[in-house]
């Protein structure tokens, strides 16, 4: 087993603190360009009708890609100085360019949506074509696609099983939730960048107690991504916090999502990856109705400010009740008898309405908790982020053992 890098790992650390300072002190020195570019938006849930400067993620992922690119001849200096070096490590360099190449390209491609206004088979599209450079990285480098069967399934399909082509189409899908996941869960000041912030605490953690299990390697390739990326992000939120000064845009979702996808991809570890979007599984469930339209679904989902009380309550969808196919209706339903959506009937000139709330977590937790500040349900969805993270370890150090030899 090869020694942990200590000195490069420390390096990047020291890279990452720059960087998050660097970040801190670009993004309000950039805020006026923004404005002035017409990158810039109102927040629908303040009295005030102050610009905001948007697409700010391209700032913390333009000095994540900088400390990275800086950081490359780092993980290889014993080759580089002459010390003793048993050949060019060349599929750990191309690994490294490889992931690189596809978050850039996934940076690229969130500021094109951010300027052009994508539509959402786009925001679909995207993500797959940046995560076929991950994808050919992983086919040259490894080509592993044996999956260990849960304990339960073996009787049928045996210990190994071996998906192929199954197995880089999950891939793939797991680039393209990871980047949609962060974005629809979203509408508040500071949830987006919150939420990728804890995540990545939570990745970082949980490499550091894998480096002295049999995939180091993995891990500390996960490190060197996620350390620079938990600093740029950490100064995102300051500003994006409430009230927020700048809005981090789709440009950070896609960013956060694809990073993510990769050291979980390439870091070998997809499955406990997924385990820390336990609340964005949630919200992509609960949503799916209106994302596939078996539900109205209007363009903006985010809470509703009631002026009055300087609370927000949930948003709502509103149609003709025979617009809704049969199918919405029975989601209807069922939703009402599990008590997680609430809806009203009415009549308008000779149609008769139906209204809900819109279907998402947040709308979900104001539905239970009633109309908050916008400022306490931030932390209320971070608490509900970290609470997700605490058992997603739970469920990977002890429950795991009812499915798996460990």
């Amino acid at each position: 087993m090869t020694p942990i890098p200590v000195l490069p790992i420390i390096i990047n650390g020291c890279m990452s603190a720059f960087g998050g300072l660097a970040t801190l002190k670009l993004i309000p020195a950039f805020k006026d360009h923004f404005i002035s570019a017409r990158l810039c938006g109102i927040d629908l849930n303040k009295t005030n009708k102050k610009e905001v400067p948007e697409s700010q993620g391209v700032i913390s992922g333009t000095v994540f890609l900088i400390i990275l690119f800086c950081f490359i001849p780092v993980p290889f200096l014993s080759c580089f100085v002459g010390e003793k070096c048993n050949g060019f490590p060349h599929n750990e360099f191309v690994q490294l360019i490889g992931a690189l190449l596809a978050i850039c390209c996934m940076i690229f491609l969130g500021f094109a949506d951010d300027v052009l206004n994508l539509r959402w088979r786009h925001k679909l599209l995207l993500p797959t074509m940046a995560s076929l450079p991950l994808l050919m990285v992983y086919f040259t480098n490894f080509g592993n696609t044996v999956i260990v069967v849960p304990k339960p399934f073996r009787v049928l399909l045996g210990m190994h099983l071996d998906l192929g082509i199954l197995y880089y189409v999950y891939m793939g899908m797991l680039a393209v939730f990871c980047t949609n996941a962060i974005n629809i869960l979203a509408g508040i000041n500071g949830i987006e960048s919150g939420q990728a912030l804890f995540i990545s605490g939570s990745i970082i953690i949980f490499n550091l107690l894998e480096l002295n299990g049999d995939y180091r390697d993995d891990h500390v390739f996960s490190l060197y991504f996620m350390l620079p990326f938990f600093f740029t992000t950490l100064a995102l939120f300051y500003h994006n916090w409430y009230p927020s000064s700048v809005f981090v845009g789709d440009t950070f979702c896609y960013f956060a999502g694809m990073t993510f996808a990769v050291v979980g991809i390439l870091g070998h570890f997809s499955k406990t990856m997924l385990l820390f979007f336990i609340p964005q599984v949630v919200n992509f469930v609960y949503s799916l109705p209106q994302l596939f339209h078996v539900i109205p679904c209007p363009r903006h989902r985010l809470p509703r400010l009631n002026p009055a009380t300087g609370k927000l309550g949930m948003s709502w969808s509103k149609f003709k009740r025979k617009d809704l196919s049969k199918l919405g209706n029975l989601i209807l339903q069922v939703a009402v008898r599990l008590q997680v959506l609430e809806v009203q009937h009415g009549q308008e000139g000779h149609d008769e309405f139906v209204q809900c709330n819109n279907m998402t977590l947040i709308n979900l937790v104001l539905k239970v908790l009633g109309p908050t500040h916008e400022r306490n349900l931030t932390a209320i969805m971070l608490l509900i982020q970290v609470l997700g993270s605490a058992l997603a370890f739970g469920i990977r150090y002890h429950l795991v053992r009812l499915f798996y030899d460990v």
